[in-house]
C-alpha cells in the first residue's frame, strides 16, 4: 500500500517542480540522463563480459598497487574522479571486477584528481568533457545499430559516457543560479569553527556545482581576493573532497549493492581523510610548507602551495585506509547484504543427503516441489491473475472476467530468481548422484529432473502469451478478450484442481482425474481452433489476430501438458490410480454415479463440472 502511494506523491511533487522552476527542470533532466546513461554503460560492459575487456580488468587491477595505479592514471586523463568512481561502479555492477579492485580504484582515483588542482592553480585550466557528449552520441548510437557484439558494447559505452556527460552538463546548467549565491567571504571565521564551516562550505559547493575542479578555482579565486585566509582555503580543498562522492552516490542509486557497497567505502573514504585532515591542519600546513621550499615554490604562492596540500592530505587517506580494506569490506558486506536469493537455492538438497541413497528421492521430490510453487507464482501473475484468488474457492470465471489489470512485475528477473537456479541446482544434484543409483532409484531422479523441465518450460510458455494477455484482456469487451480469457480460465482450473490434489489424502490421490483433464485439454484445443475458423468466416476477427492467437494459444495448451505432466509425477499415487479405476469398473453404472455425487475428491469436482458443462 505505502508503494502505491509513494510513486504518484514522488511524480506528483517532481511534475510541481518542474512546472515551477526551469533550474529545477535542468536538474532533473541531467540526473534522469545521469542515470540513463549508467544503465547504457552497464549494457555496454555486459556486452563485453568474458570478452577483452574483462581481461583487461582483470590483469590491470588484481593486485591493490595495480588497481591504485589504474584509478591514479584513468582520473589524470580524464580529470574528474567522480567520472571514474561512476566508471568504476558500472563495471561492478556488470559483474567485471570484485569489489576490492574497485575501492582500490577510488582510492587511486582520489590521488589521480589532485592533478585538476596542479592545473587549476598552475594554468587556471582544467578539461571541459561535456564538450565531448554529442559527438560521443553519435558515434555510440551508429555502433549500437551494429551487428557484431562488441561493435554493439563499444556504442552503448561511448553512448553511455556521452550520457554521463550531458547529464554532468544539465546539472552544472541547473545549479548555475546558485554560484553567484556563494559568498566565502560571509563565512569568514577562524579557529576550529573556521575549519569546521568552511569544510562543510567545500562539500556545499562541490555538491552544487557538480566539480571538485570548479570548487578549486572558486576557493583559489577568494584566496587571491583575499576574501578567505589561507587556512581557510585549506578547510574549503577539505570539504571539496568530500563533495566529489555526491556523484558516485547518484550513480549508485541505479546499482546493485556491490554499487553501492563501493559508493559507501567512496564516501567513507573521503570523509575519513578529510576528518584526519583537520586534526592534523597544523602538521600538514608545516608539511606543505616544506614541501613547497624544497621544489621552489613561493612562499607567497598560495594556488601552489594549496594543490600541494591538496596532493598531501589526499596521500595521506590512502596511505591510512589501505590497510584497513579487508575490514572496510567486511563492514560494507554486513550493512549492505546482497538481495535475499535463498530462493534459488536448493533447501533439501545437500551432500549429507548423497551419502544416503534412501533419502535421495524424497529431497529431490521436495525440492521439484518448491520449484513448482516458485513457478506458479511467475504462472498467475504472468497471466495477470493472483495465486491466491485462483486457489481459493472463489468463481473462477468471475475471477479472470475481474483481473483486467497488468499485474507489474518484471518476469524475466522472477525467472532468473526463482526458477532458474534452482532448476540449475536440480539439475547438478541429479547428475551427482545418478553414478550412485541403479534401477528403479537412477530412473525416479531422472524422472524427477525431467519434471523440473516441465516446470521451467511452462513458465517460458506464459512468457509467450504475457505480451497478448497485458494488451487484449485490459480491454473492456472484444472477441479477442474472450479467447485470451478462456485460455487464462483453463491454466487457472488446472492450477486449483493441481493444488486440491496436492492437499488430499494419500488414499485419496489418484490419475484418474489427470487422465480425463488431458483427455480434455486436447477436445478443448481442438474446439477452440474450430471457433477461430468460425470467426474468421463471419469477420469477427482478423486473419492477422487469429493467427496470433493461435500461435499464443498452442503456447497454453502445451503449459497445461506441462502442468499435468508435473501433477502426475509429483502429486497422484499411479499405483492407487490404476486400483480406482479397476474398482470403479467392477461396479454398476448407479452405483458409480452416487459414488461420483458423494465424493469429495479432485476427481469428483472435475466430473461434475464436466457433467455441467
Amino acid at each position: 500500500m505505502a508503494r502505491r502511494i509513494l510513486l504518484p506523491t514522488a511524480l506528483a511533487i517532481l511534475a510541481l517542480g518542474l512546472w515551477i522552476s526551469p533550474d529545477f527542470q535542468e536538474i532533473a533532466a541531467g540526473v534522469a540522463i545521469f542515470l540513463f546513461g549508467m544503465l547504457l554503460l552497464e549494457q555496454g560492459f555486459r556486452l563485453f563480459s568474458g570478452g577483452l575487456l574483462e581481461q583487461a580488468l582483470e590483469v590491470s587491477t588484481n593486485k591493490l598497487w595495480k588497481s591504485l595505479g589504474f584509478g591514479i592514471v584513468s582520473t589524470t586523463l580524464m580529470q574528474s574522479s567522480s567520472f571514474v568512481s561512476v566508471i568504476t561502479i558500472s563495471f561492478l555492477r556488470a559483474g567485471l571486477l570484485p569489489l576490492a579492485a574497485g575501492i582500490g580504484i577510488v582510492l587511486g582515483a582520489n590521488i589521480g584528481t589532485t592533478t585538476g588542482a596542479w592545473l587549476v592553480a598552475g594554468f587556471g585550466l582544467k578539461v571541459n568533457i561535456a564538450a565531448y557528449a554529442m559527438p560521443m552520441l553519435v558515434f555510440g548510437v551508429v555502433l549500437v545499430f551494429q551487428s557484431s557484439r562488441y561493435l554493439k558494447g563499444v556504442g552503448y559505452a561511448i553512448a553511455g559516457v556521452g550520457f554521463l556527460f550531458l547529464g554532468i552538463h544539465f546539472m552544472k546548467e541547473g545549479f548555475e543560479a546558485f554560484h553567484d549565491q556563494v559568498d566565502l567571504q560571509s563565512l569568514a571565521l577562524a579557529g576550529a569553527l573556521g575549519l569546521a564551516v568552511y569544510a562543510l562550505a567545500g562539500v556545499a559547493a562541490t555538491v552544487i556545482m557538480q566539480s571538485s575542479h570548479a570548487t578549486m578555482v572558486l576557493i583559489i579565486t577568494a584566496l587571491a581576493a583575499g576574501q578567505i585566509t589561507y587556512e581557510n582555503a585549506l578547510a574549503l580543498a577539505i570539504g571539496a573532497n568530500i563533495g566529489t562522492t555526491i556523484t558516485a552516490i547518484l550513480g549508485a542509486l541505479s546499482a546493485n549493492f556491490q554499487g553501492r557497497r563501493l559508493a559507501a567505502a567512496h564516501l567513507i573514504f573521503n570523509t575519513v581523510t578529510a576528518v584526519v585532515a583537520i586534526a592534523l591542519i597544523g602538521q600538514l600546513r608545516i608539511a606543505v610548507d616544506a614541501v613547497s621550499d624544497f621544489v621552489g615554490i613561493a612562499a607567497t604562492d598560495y594556488a601552489l602551495k594549496l594543490a600541494v596540500f591538496h596532493t598531501i592530505f589526499n596521500v595521506l587517506g590512502v596511505a591510512l585506509m589501505t590497510p584497513a580494506i579487508g575490514r572496510l569490506i567486511v563492514f560494507l558486506e554486513r550493512v549492505i547484504p546482497p538481495p535475499m536469493r535463498d530462493v534459488s537455492k536448493p533447501r533439501f538438497l545437500n551432500n549429507a543427503v548423497i551419502e544416503f541413497p534412501a533419502t535421495v528421492i524424497e529431497a529431490l521430490r521436495n525440492e521439484v516441489q518448491r520449484l513448482y510453487d516458485h513457478a506458479t507464482e511467475i504462472i498467475a501473475h504472468g497471466l495477470n491473475l493472483h495465486r491466491s484468488r485462483i486457489l481459493s474457492d472463489a468463481d473462477l470465471a468471475q475471477v479472470v472476467a475481474d483481473s483486467r489489470r497488468v499485474i507489474d512485475f518484471d518476469l524475466d528477473q522472477r525467472y532468473e530468481e526463482r526458477v532458474k537456479g534452482l532448476y540449475g541446482a536440480i539439475v547438478e544434484f541429479t547428475t551427482r548422484t545418478s553414478q550412485r543409483l541403479q534401477g528403479e532409484q537412477a530412473d525416479g531422479i531422472y524422472r524427477l529432473r525431467n519434471v523440473g523441465g516441465k516446470i521451467v518450460d511452462a513458465v517460458k510458455g506464459v512468457k509467450h502469451l504475457r505480451k497478448n494477455v497485458n494488451k487484449l484482456t485490459t480491454r473492456d469487451s472484444g472477441t479477442s478478450r474472450d479467447l485470451y480469457n478462456g485460455l487464462r480460465l483453463r491454466i487457472a482450473e488446472i492450477m486449483r484442481e493441481i493444488h486440491r490434489l496436492k492437499h488430499a489424502d494419500a488414499g485419496e490421490r489418484t490419475t484418474l482425474w489427470l487422465d480425463e483433464t488431458l483427455a480434455q485439454v486436447e477436445s478443448d484445443r481442438r474446439d477452440v481452433d474450430r471457433r477461430v475458423d468460425a470467426l474468421i468466416r463471419d469477420d469477427k476477427i482478423t486473419v492477422e489476430r487469429a493467427t496470433s492467437f493461435l500461435n499464443d494459444s498452442g503456447y497454453a495448451y502445451q503449459v497445461m501438458r506441462d502442468l499435468i505432466d508435473v501433477a502426475r509425477e509429483l502429486y497422484a499415487a499411479p499405483m492407487a490410480g490404476v486400483a480406482e479405476v479397476e474398482r470403479l469398473l467392477s461396479i454398476g453404472a448407479e452405483r458409480l454415479d452416487q459414488l461420483v455425487a458423494a465424493s469429495p475428491t479432485p476427481v469428483a469436482v472435475h466430473d461434475k463440472r464436466a457433467r455441467s458443462a
